[in-house]
């Protein structure tokens, strides 16, 4: 009998090994703008799938024109530029992260406070949408 059982644990392992990796994203936050009327910053960690794609877009009912950026160290300065998409290569994670890429949300709605959430929407290249509800925190709150 525990010849019989190593091989179900062994078979279910190699079944497990065999799963495609899923385009996926977790850990979305929002942070809130420090000064009303200036613009929030989406975070979150896309999960490549199977195969390559991009990320073309982020939207969000809470605010009125998103934009993907990224800060970079430039010469001792940051700079932060606009994005066309981001790379999203198979089987890999991409961070939007304090510092690096984020997706800004300009005119976000009044009524959006901290501890609540929002949905963001991502559009892919390869035709995919996912949307995730995103947990808002305060301008001087701990990420």
């Amino acid at each position: 009998m525990g010849r019989n059982l190593g091989g179900v644990v062994l078979a279910a392992a190699a079944l497990a090994g065999c799963q495609q990796a899923q385009l996926g994203v977790d850990g979305a936050w929002v942070r809130l703008p420090a000064v009303p009327g200036r613009p929030g910053a989406a975070y979150f960690t896309v999960h490549g799938g199977a195969d390559a794609t991009s990320l073309l877009a982020v939207s969000s009912p809470a605010a009125i024109r998103t934009e993907l950026h990224e800060m970079k160290n430039v010469g001792g300065m940051m700079n932060m530029s606009p994005l066309k998409d981001v790379a999203i290569p198979a089987g890999q994670a991409v961070a939007f992260q304090p510092g690096g890429k984020h997706v800004m949300l300009f005119d976000i709605a009044p009524s959006v406070r901290a501890g609540t959430t929002i949905p963001l929407r991502l559009a892919f290249a390869n035709g995919k949408t996912i949307e995730v509800a995103a947990t808002v925190k305060a301008a001087g709150e701990a990420e």
